[in-house]
């Protein structure tokens, strides 16, 4: 039987403590604050990230170095056979490009899954492929499997202030200022490759109803299939753990007997939206794993 490796990055929420428990490696993304180089998870956290947001520093994201990368598969392939790559998605990062194209040089033994993850659900693939490699499948039927079924999983998003989507030039100062006001709460939504709008809430309260209605709408019509329970469900927020339990028993109350998973949102994703946001996502459960 083929003895897969498998690599994902931070991006996934996977730290680097859950990653030896799980047997695979995880790539700390680098960020860069004030002009100094920082790893998420190695001498980055959280709460520092989040710390440094709030003073203004200079936040900037970048992907792992290429030789990073090669060095951790060349490592790898001396225990291994084969190594399984999850990267974020395409349509968020040039990270699994480059990886596409440094597996050229690797004669099939690297296969980098494009499957236009973030996060929560990105952390979801990591987890189908831990499963599927128990059953014995190779590096490609595991990339090939993933792949198939990219598009089966949703994300959104709400955020508790606009200044970082202004601060990135993804709305104008005027509209910030009347969202401000307004005391608007933008949804975002992830589904595949982009990051977003999808409606605008007047509080926290009808943000929060008009994220779980959606959920639910996935799930009852795009994402059913037969089963009681089609999708794994997720809850993912930034920085305010409180109100994310608070919201997990909410849309635990709306989803009777789903385990849910919660987890914080990736840093990459932090930067853009700033604390406390809170989302919902689901994740369709693959058939093999039925």
């Amino acid at each position: 039987m083929e003895k897969v490796a498998i690599v994902t990055d931070s991006n996934s929420g996977i730290t680097q403590k859950e990653s030896r428990e799980l047997g695979i490696s995880v790539l700390p993304m680098p960020f860069t604050i004030n002009n100094e180089t920082f790893y998420e998870d190695i001498n980055l956290t959280q709460e520092e990230f989040y710390v440094r947001l709030a003073e203004g520093a200079e936040i900037s994201t970048s992907q792992p170095v290429a030789g990073d990368v090669i060095d951790l598969w060349k490592k790898l392939l001396k225990e291994y056979d084969t190594v399984v790559h999850i990267p974020m998605s395409s349509g968020l990062s040039g990270s699994c490009t480059t990886a596409i194209m440094l597996a050229e040089d690797f004669d099939g033994k690297v296969q980098v899954v494009n499957n236009q993850r973030i996060s929560v659900t990105m952390r979801q693939s990591v987890m189908d492929a831990i499963e599927l490699r128990k059953l014995g499948r190779t590096a490609v039927e595991i990339r090939k499997i993933l792949e198939r079924d990219k598009m089966e999983s949703s994300i959104y998003i709400m955020l508790d202030t606009l200044k970082y989507l202004k601060k990135g030039g993804r709305i104008t100062p005027a509209a910030a200022a009347l969202g401000t006001i307004l005391n608007l709460k933008p949804v975002l939504q992830i589904q595949g490759e982009k990051l977003d709008a999808f409606t605008k809430a007047r509080n926290v309260k009808q943000g929060k109803r008009a994220m779980i209605d959606a959920i639910k709408r996935d799930i009852e019509t795009r994402f059913a299939d037969g089963s009681e329970q089609p999708v794994y469900l997720e809850i993912a927020y930034t920085y305010d753990l409180d109100a994310a339990k608070a919201f997990k028993e909410e849309v635990q109350e709306q989803f009777p007997g789903y385990d849910i998973v919660m987890n914080p949102l990736s840093l990459s994703v932090s930067c853009h939206i700033g604390p406390g946001a809170l989302a919902v996502a689901c994740s369709k459960k693959l058939p093999e794993l039925k």
